[in-house]
């Protein structure tokens, strides 16, 4: 499979594994609605942001959608990622600049969507899929780049998105830039596909009152010529006048004699009244009721101004360029999240995600979830995080208070990514409380997230297939193995560790600073013991 390499990958290529685990902090006093909807809006750079949700939300969320920097020269973005490399440490904290200006302006962006589009990727049910938007500028390496994170057979569609509603006037190449790019990819090819849009019934109706009800006319050519098909080309008579039909030679009819006989019989063939006209079928629209049609490659009527004007609404100014409309992403979600299942925006910006989800919820009653990341310490609080506090609550359309908007209901947690798991000598850190560490170690020792959130009233911290796992941490008494601290594996406290609820057996994995009970003892119990933070991964 053909591979894009540049400079850097080689750094960065096992970088999202590099990255220390975090906690997150929650602030009562930006968030809003029901804290308690599971909804997050965490503020923080998205690579730290995403390894610190990963022991929570691995394998659990259905679509991710990113509008990630398009790499213009214009954004401002800056390369930030601490990579332990030559080449990469001459890029931190510069802006990336424009094409002419700055030569590894390409590398610099594939490094940095590189670890988070690996991590990203844990992040999705096994039939999930992440969409993503782009330009021109990036588009064919992020396709490639794709491909090598998701598997090229993968791939489920480029869709174009006029995003320009009028002409571009200021282009220097005579061609105006009109669209951008929307690509599609699932986690694996049991992705959930897209459930297609309603059929429109406009062009039905029904001027012969037929008892069946509205109806459309429809071609009854078929697509193959006499070689490939004979026994669709034959020819049939209209019962009324006796004119006889033939179809072209490449193409046949669309049905067999005996079907076309029977449409004929039951009055759904429309015959012409000129002798060289062709004969049409009836279709009607109540045998396409709850049907679909798929959903286009092509999406010309929403546009950039859409989310231009939609923004200013509910601030009452242009407080951020060229926001997505969340009419856009409410159609592309909607295509694969059903509620109750959660949706993942790592470059969140204004916002337009979450708003994309609260508004589907209202219009459906569901529960659907999101997990919104925005790494601008100003953005988050003043745009992002009041955006969705508006549409939640409500606000007044153009800060004209005799405007008000019906707020959609819902709410969410505003988070910000506290201090690392482990310090810089591979010891917990101090903050760490016993919830926090259980978490981890949970995820590290089984792959998926903790069944639900442990106080440290029971040393057993969940069960998953044949492990069970055991958390033996005192917040006060971190890097000292005492007894009486409850942080040693002891023969007393083996004997009295918790059976397993639903009566499952498998291994017992007890992680704890030390350990009095003898290998042979604990091998014949079928107990694993592991110390902490040593044989804790990723410390």
């Amino acid at each position: 499979m053909p591979v894009l390499d540049w400079i850097g990958k080689k750094a960065v290529v096992n970088h999202h594994r590099e990255t220390p685990y975090r906690l997150i902090h929650c602030d009562s006093d930006l968030s809003a609605g029901d804290n308690n909807s599971g909804n997050l809006l965490v503020q923080g750079d998205n690579l730290e942001a995403l390894k610190a949700l990963l022991p929570y939300y691995a394998g659990k969320v259905k679509c991710i959608y990113i509008d990630p920097p398009y790499n213009t020269g214009n954004e401002g973005w800056v390369y930030n990622d601490n990579v332990n490399s030559l080449e990469i440490k001459q890029w931190l904290g510069k802006v990336v600049g424009k094409e002419a200006e700055d030569l590894s302006r390409h590398d610099k962006w594939l490094c940095m969507m590189y670890p988070r589009l690996r991590l990203l990727r844990e992040f999705l049910q096994e039939d999930g899929v992440i969409i993503v938007s782009i330009d021109e500028i990036e588009e064919h390496r992020l396709r490639v780049l794709l491909e090598e994170v998701f598997g090229p057979r993968n791939f489920m569609a480029d869709i174009v998105w006029k995003a320009r509603q009028f002409n571009d006037a200021r282009s220097l190449t005579g061609i105006s830039k009109d669209h951008e790019r929307i690509l599609v990819f699932g986690k694996t090819q049991s992705a959930q596909p897209f459930k297609g849009l309603p059929r429109s019934m406009e062009k039905f109706s029904n001027p012969d009152q037929d008892p069946r009800g509205p109806w459309m006319s429809r071609s009854i050519l078929g697509l193959a010529d006499s070689n490939a098909r004979p026994n669709l080309h034959y020819t049939f008579f209209d019962p009324q006048t006796e004119w006889e039909f033939s179809p072209p030679e490449n193409t046949g009819w669309r049905y067999s004699k005996e079907t076309m006989e029977d449409k004929i019989s039951n009055n759904e063939i429309i015959f012409p009244k000129k002798k060289n006209g062709r004969p049409r079928e009836k279709v009607f629209s109540s045998r396409l009721e709850g049907k679909t049609i798929n959903f286009p490659s092509i999406i010309d009527d929403i546009f950039t101004a859409n989310g231009t004007k939609e923004l200013r609404e509910i601030f009452g100014s242009d407080v951020f360029a060229f926001p997505k409309p969340s009419a856009l992403i409410s159609r592309l979600i909607y295509q694969v999240v059903s509620p109750g299942e959660i949706v993942m925006d790592s470059f969140s910006g204004s916002g337009t995600s979450g708003h994309a989800v609260l508004d589907l919820n209202k219009q459906d009653n569901g529960n659907r979830k999101f997990i919104l990341v925005e790494m601008d310490e100003k953005i988050a609080p003043e745009i992002t995080s009041e955006r969705l506090r508006r549409v939640i609550n409500g606000y007044d359309k153009g800060g004209d208070a005799a405007k008000p908007v019906e707020g959609l209901g819902g709410g969410f947690r505003y988070c910000r990514l506290g201090t690392p798991l482990f310090n810089e000598f591979g010891d917990v850190e101090e903050a760490v409380i016993f919830s926090d560490l259980a978490a981890h170690v949970f995820f590290s020792e089984t792959g998926i997230p903790i069944p639900k959130r442990v106080d440290g009233s029971t040393p057993l911290i969940g069960n998953y297939q044949d492990k069970c796992v055991y958390l033996l941490f005192s917040a006060s008494e971190q890097g000292f193995a005492r007894e009486a601290a409850g942080n040693v594996l002891t023969p007393d406290t083996l004997a009295s560790l918790p059976a397993v609820p639903d009566g499952s057996e498998g291994k017992r994995i007890v992680y704890a600073e030390g350990c009095t009970v003898t290998p042979e003892r604990l091998k014949a119990l079928g107990v694993i013991f592991k110390q902490i933070p040593y044989q804790i991964e990723g410390h």
